[in-house]
This record gives structure tokens, C-alpha cells and sequence, in this order.
């Protein structure tokens, strides 16, 4: 039964325990040696985005060419991306074969192209009685976190899938013991006085989550209460953003943890939680804001964001390195974005030959996003056109992309689209830094894997199955094998689900 216009208070309550999903006898009897898995996505990043977090990195910090970024040093192969429905995927196709093993149509959530909900590895894992987490930085309801704990037909029924995550409209019950992000708005009821709410009822899934055990977080001050979850426990739900979290370049350090800190503080989380058991964990983190620096085509934003993702790669290391328990990292993307090029030819270059060479001190002069300068200019009231032009230069081109000699054609410009400049001002700096990019959409280029484990014959498994050129449903073919579970048996629980409001 839907229940969407039910309010928590009155729908049945579920008590929350680890193992609750293995009440029922699912769980095998002969459990295989403890085992974690941390698959960490880089969604909208291809083999350009690495490349040039590299590259910026070792002209910030003057680093010689053959400095490369620790996850480089852990590259296992390919991944190609096209969904069922184009061969251009989107996230929510993207994540579906990754996470269950199917191709799906773009915007499809954990569901076949003939819409039928399939089981995902996080959630066959929990029927076994593995200790699940998703962490990211846009919501906790978008595109690939959402594939791993809900069904749907349609990706934007965030609302809906907020809902499936804490265990309603969804036979399988709770199946994620830690979720941490932003998307806040879509767990708080349209009445709320003290966030943004983006449902159209009065349910109150924040309300709901502490009802049915879950501690929750919703401010980065009762996040930093956690003590990197040194004072609190498992279940867990911290949603620190109404929408997403503000580029890495934007951030100030009392709005939201970083990438690495937010692993650290899920890793002990989950570390303790399983200490005892003997089944591991399976956590899934996500650097989701590379993608949205490719959609902007904002060159520095992108850079910053690869280079948070490398930066909670190795926090996931170092952990992985010092525990006793087997454990393998997978990391690849859903798809690439942007068609994100280290070289461009400008359009007065056109006639001359052609120019081999790029500007990384281009990018880092830039201190602000595309994103956070185009709200600054539609917030700004001006008096005449002349003041419009001197903001336009002082605030946007001086003070956030450190460009001192702006030409009247480049302020034109982003005047002329005042009310919708982020690409337009991205643009302007991209076209200094000879960054090339062919879209504002995704690409079809393959991307990549990297993977790591802590035990010989973990890496080599991890090498016969996706050191190679492979399509992106194997990843989850290859974690059905590792675990022994059955993804197929697990997707018959689901008959039945409601996959839209």
C-alpha cells in the first residue's frame, strides 16, 4: 500500500535491529569468510577528470610529471556505460547496472527496461545479515544512492524514494543501517519552520527515522556531535544540506564534512558495528559533485572535486591497509560528463595553427564556482548598467575567478545572461585555461575502474574479473560471485513493489 499521504505517527512502525531482515531464515546457513566491500562511485568522471586533477595538483604543489594522484597507481580497467535506452547512460541507469546487474532505461531507478524492480547487491548483502551504509554529497535520494536502497520508475520521485529508503512502501523493510548527504528536503514535511521542504504532504521522515531507532543528524553542528562516531551508533541518518553540498571550492568548514571525513566517520561506524559479527559490511560512498562541475563545464570545480574524491580514496586506503578483515575497493563511474578536453582551439585560433598547451594556473587563480558567482549576480541589484558592469567585473571576474584584465566582450557577455550565467561565466575562464568541453550533458566515453584488496587472492579475483574492458553490469556480477549471494533470488522478494507515487 502507498504511503504517501499517511503520516509516520500513524503507519505501522517497524522496530529497528541489524539482522531484522534475516528474521524470516533468509540468511545461509553456511556463511563464507567475513568479507567488506567499499564501492566508491566518481559519478560524471572519466579518464579527462583524473588528468586534470592530476595535472593541477602537481602545478599547485610543484610537483615533477611523474607525480600522479594515488588512485591512478590502482587503475584495473574499463568500464563501458550505455543503457538500455541510449548510448548516452544517465546516473539512474548508470547506477542500476553497477549496483544490480541490469540495464536499464535512462532515469530508471533498480529496475529492468520492462520495468520490474531488481534486487541490488546492498540489498541482498543486508538479507545475509552485512552491515549496509551510502554516503554522498548531493541527497541521499538522488540517482545512485538511491538505486542501492529503492524502486522506481522515475528518478525525480525523490519524495517517494525518501520514503523506500527508511523501509516503507518496500518489502524488503530497512536495508541501510547508515546514510549520510545532503537531500534533507525531501525527509521533512511541507510545513516545516525550520528547513526547506521540497514534499507536498505533511510527512515527517526525520521524525519517522528516530521512531523506528534510527539517531539522526540534520545540522553539521549535531554532525560534528558525533565525534567522527566516536558518540553514537549504528542506525544512522545524517542529512546536512537541503539539496546538495557546496562545491569543495565553495566550502567553508562550518557547512558540511569533507568527502574524507565522511568516510572516516562511516568506516568506524561500520568497523564497530561488524567488529562482532561474522558478516562484514558493504558501504558505497560517492563523489557526487564531479558530475555537476562537468555539467557546468567549471573547469576549477571539477578539478577541486576530483581531487576531494583522491582525498577520501586514501582515507578508504588507509583504512582498508590497517584492518585484519578482508576487504576490496571498486571504484569506477556511472559515466563521463562534460566531453572534458585538456586543449582547446578558440574560435580566433581557428585560422592559425593549432595551439598545443592548457593553463592549470588558470583554473587555480579561481576562488568561487560558476555556481555560487551566478546566484551572487542574480541576487545583485543594480542601479544602472554601469554599476551592473562593475560588479560583473570586480565580484565576479576579480574577487571569484581572479581574471584583473576582463575585456568588454567577456562582461557583456555575462550581463547578457544575468538571470542564467553559471556556463557563461565558466565558459570565460575555460576559454583562458585552453579547456576544451563538447557538452553540458554526459558522454559515452568508457570509464574507469580502479580497484585494491588487503588479501592476495581478493586482488586477484578483483584482476581476473575487471582488469579489462567490461560492461558496467559485470561490477555487480563480479560482487554477486565474491559474496555468494544470489541477486536473482533476492529480486524475487520484490514482486510487487509500487515503483511511482
Amino acid at each position: 500500500m502507498f504511503l504517501l499521504n499517511i503520516h509516520p505517527s500513524t503507519a505501522v512502525t517497524i522496530p529497528y535491529t541489524h539482522d531484522h531482515a534475516c528474521a524470516n531464515n533468509d540468511c545461509s546457513e553456511n556463511k563464507p569468510t567475513k568479507k567488506n566491500i567499499i564501492m566508491m562511485v566518481s559519478d560524471g568522471t572519466g579518464a579527462s577528470s583524473f588528468n586534470l586533477g592530476r595535472y593541477v595538483r602537481q602545478y599547485r604543489d610543484g610537483l615533477n610529471n611523474t607525480d600522479i594522484l594515488e588512485i591512478e597507481n590502482f587503475f584495473g580497467g574499463l568500464s563501458r556505460t550505455r543503457s538500455s535506452s541510449s548510448w548516452v547512460t544517465d546516473s539512474a541507469a548508470g547506477a542500476t547496472a553497477f549496483a544490480c546487474g541490469h540495464k536499464t532505461y535512462n532515469n530508471g531507478i533498480s529496475i529492468t527496461a520492462d520495468k520490474k524492480p531488481v534486487a541490488s547487491i546492498l540489498e541482498a548483502l543486508k538479507l545475509e545479515g552485512w552491515t549496509t551504509g551510502l554516503v554522498v554529497t548531493t541527497g541521499i535520494t538522488d540517482a545512485t544512492p538511491a538505486a542501492y536502497n529503492s524502486h522506481a520508475e522515475y528518478r525525480k520521485y525523490q519524495a517517494y524514494i525518501a520514503q523506500q529508503q527508511l523501509g516503507l512502501n518496500n518489502t524488503l523493510g530497512v536495508v541501510t543501517d547508515l546514510m549520510m548527504g545532503g537531500g534533507r528536503c525531501y525527509y521533512v514535511p511541507q510545513n516545516s519552520e525550520e528547513f526547506e521542504s521540497c514534499r507536498e504532504d505533511d510527512v515527517d521522515l526525520l521524525a519517522y527515522a528516530k521512531e523506528i531507532g534510527f539517531n539522526v543528524a540534520s545540522t553539521k553542528a549535531e554532525y560534528d556531535a558525533l565525534n567522527q562516531g566516536q558518540n553514537t551508533s549504528l542506525p544512522l541518518l545524517a542529512l546536512l544540506a537541503d539539496f546538495n553540498y557546496p562545491y569543495a571550492i565553495d566550502r567553508e568548514e562550518t557547512q558540511v564534512p569533507t568527502q574524507a571525513h565522511q568516510a572516516k566517520t562511516a568506516l568506524h561506524l561500520l568497523d564497530e558495528a561488524t567488529k562482532d559479527k561474522e558478516q562484514g559490511f558493504f558501504l558505497m560512498l560517492e563523489g557526487s559533485r564531479i558530475d555537476h562541475g562537468g555539467h557546468a563545464n567549471d573547469a576549477p570545480s571539477h578539478a577541486h572535486e576530483v581531487l576531494a574524491y583522491n582525498d577520501m580514496f586514501l582515507e578508504v586506503l588507509d583504512y582498508v591497509q590497517n584492518t585484519d578483515t578482508e576487504t576490496i575497493i571498486i571504484s569506477t563511474s556511472d559515466h563521463e560528463c562534460g566531453g572534458l578536453t585538456l586543449g582547446l582551439q578558440t574560435p580566433d585560433e581557428e585560422d592559425g595553427d593549432a595551439f598545443y598547451g592548457w593553463y592549470p594556473e588558470v583554473l587555480l587563480a579561481a576562488k568561487k564556482s560558476g555556481e555560487y558567482l551566478a546566484k551572487q549576480l542574480v541576487e545583485f541589484n543594480s542601479t544602472s548598467d554601469e554599476e551592473l558592469k562593475q560588479f560583473v567585473n570586480t565580484a565576479i571576474f576579480q574577487a571569484g575567478l581572479g581574471i584583473n584584465n576582463a575585456t568588454d566582450d567577456e562582461i557583456a557577455k555575462v550581463i547578457a545572461k544575468k538571470d542564467d550565467a553559471e556556463v557563461t561565466i565558466n565558459h570565460v575562464l575555460d576559454n583562458r585555461a585552453h579547456i576544451g568541453w563538447t557538452s553540458t550533458g554526459h558522454t559515452g566515453a568508457d570509464v574507469n575502474i580502479f580497484t585494491y584488496a588487503n588479501k592476495l587472492d581478493a586482488q586477484q579475483l578483483l584482476n581476473d574479473y575487471l582488469m579489462q574492458n567490461v560492461e558496467n553490469t559485470e561490477i555487480a556480477r563480479f560482487l554477486e560471485i565474491y559474496t555468494g549471494t544470489n541477486l536473482t533470488a533476492v529480486s524475487e522478494k520484490l514482486e510487487g513493489i509500487v515503483i511511482k507515487p
